[in-house]
């Protein structure tokens, strides 16, 4: 199998190429050390799998996943990080990753993970799961739908009228929010909400 491993810290990148290209039946075919390099890299080369790391500059791990998804690209993607943030997850499984791993994760681990996602099983590190089942979306569908209008900019009269809701309705939503996700104000909840990935 084919692999491009993108990752911005140079000696762990190369850690984990040395490592993997030990193993029989796994190529290391390319190293990109941002999101950008990562996805021109995929388009040309073909891989079979791109690690890729979550935070990298220019495009994040999750972007070049999107990208890769609105492609229609056939690469499987595998996010390696140190973050186990349920908000995280909850945007890689939108993105259709294949694997959400941890950078501690030994690399007989991940060798084997990358098998079964070769094979078109999906792995996620368990500590990721356990986050993610704690971390699950307090919301309603309804208080989403106001969040989503905030975040697009949204007054209170706009929402009332794209929600058919009375103005009151709607500015006790948003008290009921921001209370529930003890946020600061209407800003902070957005906040709160997009990163943890309930929006």
């Amino acid at each position: 199998m084919k692999i491009v491993i993108a990752e911005d810290q140079g000696m762990l990148r190369g850690a984990i190429s040395r490592l993997l290209g030990m193993e029989e039946d796994i190529t290391v075919i390319g190293e990109a050390d941002n999101g950008k390099e990562a996805l021109e890299l995929i388009r040309t080369a073909e891989p079979d799998i791109a690690i890729l790391d979550i935070e990298m500059s220019v495009l994040s791990g999750l972007e070049v996943a999107k990208k890769l998804k609105n492609d229609k690209n056939q690469c499987r993607v595998a996010i390696v990080t140190t973050f186990a943030r349920s908000g995280y997850l909850q945007k890689a499984v939108k993105a259709d990753v294949q694997g959400y791993l941890l950078k501690e994760t030994p690399v007989s681990e991940l060798a084997e993970a990358l098998h079964k996602i070769h094979r078109g099983e999906r792995v996620f590190s368990p500590q990721l799961t356990f986050t993610f089942l704690e971390a699950s979306n307090p919301l309603t569908k309804r208080e989403i739908e106001i969040l989503q209008c905030l975040k697009s900019g949204d007054s209170v009269k706009e929402m009332s009228q794209t929600l058919y809701l009375s103005e009151g309705t709607i500015r006790n939503y948003i008290s009921e929010i921001i209370q529930k996700l003890e946020a600061k104000n209407r800003i902070d909840a957005v906040t709160i909400a997009d990163e943890k990935g309930w929006l």
